[in-house]
């Protein structure tokens, strides 16, 4: 055994890879405030700094709300995280599939294709993606109240559905793996609200550029169990918290059991906090970030020895 082997081995605990998983701050929490001043990226990134986060994960509509964003001004984010220390890890995204209308599907899939070739320009590596929903719903708030449930068009059921977003996603996916962007199916509402829609898409699909990006918040009823039959393709993982009360609702959440449900599915990737509650950000987000800090522990990484054979 060299020397650097030996001392990656028995040096000190300080030494070597981060004993906790890398924490973003994905802007959806400063964003949902609909504070002017909250929804500059530029200030967001800032705010991730200014409370120690280890990256970022950027909600596009934010940026889509801005019609006069020049392709200048998105690559200076690019520019600012580096020289921040930030990286820009995730994307998160909005499309629809869950249509019976092929024109309709098609203008998501031509704008999911669009959002992926902007990651790849902003050097992000995964971007969350949605089934979409039948929007039957006469608003989210309406949905919420519904616990996320919705009835499908009149003439429609689910299973007419899921071929819609197989079908959608296998066109993204080709050009997600040109770009090196793994995609993340969320647990996000429409066909995504139960882990076994979420499976059966990522299955059907079968490719490594889409996995699941796993939302602790999204499950309404038996959270662990559920959560816990996503970890194992799970990419990303978008972690709520709700001081102050939710906005919508409010889950009591076991960060600690979410912690040994990741851990024993050996996942090492990052947690990106989404903050959802009502009480005031600044102190909420550092409350937030603490939390995250002390319930997820990276698995045990692999022996140096074994690595330099």
């Amino acid at each position: 055994m060299s020397e650097a082997i030996a001392r990656a081995n028995d040096g000190p605990a300080s030494v070597g890879p981060r004993q906790t998983h890398p924490i973003l701050l994905s802007t959806y929490s400063l964003w949902r405030f609909r504070n002017d001043a909250l929804r500059d990226f530029d200030k967001c990134l800032d705010l991730a700094d200014h409370f120690g986060f280890d990256g970022v994960e950027l909600l596009l509509y934010q940026l889509e709300q801005n019609e006069l964003l020049s392709h200048s001004k998105i690559m200076s984010y690019k520019r600012r995280a580096l020289a921040l220390g930030l990286p820009l890890i995730g994307m998160s995204t909005h499309q629809g599939f869950v249509t019976p209308d092929r024109e309709v599907r098609q203008q998501n899939i031509d704008r999911t294709i669009g959002q992926i070739e902007l990651a790849y320009k902003l050097g992000i590596p995964t971007m969350r993606v949605n089934t979409g929903r039948w929007g039957t719903a006469p608003s989210f708030d309406a949905l919420m109240e519904n616990r996320g449930l919705e009835p499908p068009l009149p003439g429609y059921t689910d299973e007419d559905g899921f071929p819609w977003v197989i079908d959608a996603l296998s066109q993204c996916v080709r050009v997600a793996e040109k770009c090196g962007i793994v995609l993340g199916l969320e647990n996000h509402w429409g066909l995504g609200l139960t882990p076994e829609g979420v499976l059966r898409i990522v299955d059907a699909v079968d490719s490594p550029w889409l996995q699941i990006t796993t939302d602790t918040g999204n499950f309404l009823e038996e959270p662990y169990e559920r959560l816990e039959k996503l970890a194992p393709r799970t990419i990303l993982v978008q972690a709520k918290t709700y001081y102050g009360g939710g906005q919508w609702y409010t889950l009591d959440l076991d960060y600690q059991r979410i912690g040994q449900i990741l851990h024993q599915h050996q996942y090492r990737g990052f947690i990106s906090l989404e903050f959802e509650g009502m009480e005031d950000f600044r102190t909420a987000i550092p409350k937030s970030l603490e939390l995250m800090r002390s319930v997820f522990p990276r698995t045990e990484r692999a022996d140096a020895a074994k690595l330099m054979e």
